[in-house]
């Protein structure tokens, strides 16, 4: 829970107390989002007699003003909109930024080139850059090797704040042009919450029945919104509902020979 917004001055504070010192004393979780914020702004060390958060509170301040969610909005929010409050220039607006995007860029940090992907997390690991974040809904297919290599993935459509359209003849066409082998199709959702929609079931569906004409398996659908990701083949009966058949002999592809990270 966020501490309450009143005005911490250092005379009022030992010097122990001030957000500088707490962090190098007890790291960054101990500290109130403020407090973060003023760290990057340069003041959570001011002088004596001057406000160690103001600046940073009056940020969240206003991102939150009407019920929003202060944090949510500060990762979207750019130089233009923080120069429009009190007491922020070019110099502070550039250092949130740029703070702002360097934490996105290491949480996306993707694994290395032909990693194999034998878990969900490490497939969500490979979009996250392209999904994690973004205000619209995406659609994007991840291509793998017949050992579960990746070799590429890409973007297929951008929609709404609600909804995205998934064409199968584009996933499938993207797929057969890169040569992969099997795929596993995500989309994010900009509200953060991970539970799939009856459009998402259905489309899923229609994925991998079509997966089974074409002999490449669908090895998952995944949803991305808010750091988080969830896998639909863990938590839904779809892939035993629709088993997953292979090229040649066309064999029904076990599910233990998917992800490891599976149970």
């Amino acid at each position: 829970m966020e501490e309450p917004h009143a005005t911490i001055r250092i005379p009022d504070t030992c010097e122990g107390d001030r957000p500088r010192e707490r962090l190098r004393a007890h790291g960054p979780r101990t500290l109130a989002t403020a407090e973060l914020l003023s760290l990057v702004l340069g003041t959570g060390n001011h002088a004596a007699g001057h406000p160690a958060t103001d600046p940073a509170r009056s940020i969240l301040e206003a991102l939150g003003a009407g019920g929003r969610n202060a944090l949510q909005q500060l990762r979207y929010v750019t130089m233009e909109e923080l120069q429009t409050l009190p007491g922020i220039g070019p110099a502070r607006a550039a250092a949130i930024v740029a703070a702002i995007e360097l934490g996105k860029r290491s949480f996306n940090e993707p694994p290395p080139e032909r990693t194999c992907v034998d878990d969900p997390a490490i497939a969500a690991s490979l979009l996250s850059h392209d999904l994690m974040w973004e205000r619209e809904e995406r659609f994007a297919v991840l291509m793998l090797d017949i050992k579960h290599h990746f070799i590429g993935k890409r973007v297929l459509s951008i929609g709404s704040q609600t909804e995205t359209i998934a064409n199968p003849r584009e996933i499938f066409g993207e797929a057969l042009r890169c040569r992969a082998v099997r795929i596993i199709v995500a989309h994010n959702h900009p509200s953060g919450s991970l539970e799939p929609s009856a459009d998402d079931l259905a489309i899923t569906r229609q994925l991998l029945k079509s997966g089974n004409v074409l002999g490449m398996p669908v090895l998952d659908h995944l949803i991305l919104g808010e750091g988080r990701h969830q896998s639909l083949r863990q938590t839904t009966s779809l892939w035993q509902e629709i088993p997953q058949e292979s090229a040649g002999e066309r064999d029904v592809v076990h599910e233990e020979s998917w992800w490891s990270g599976f149970g």
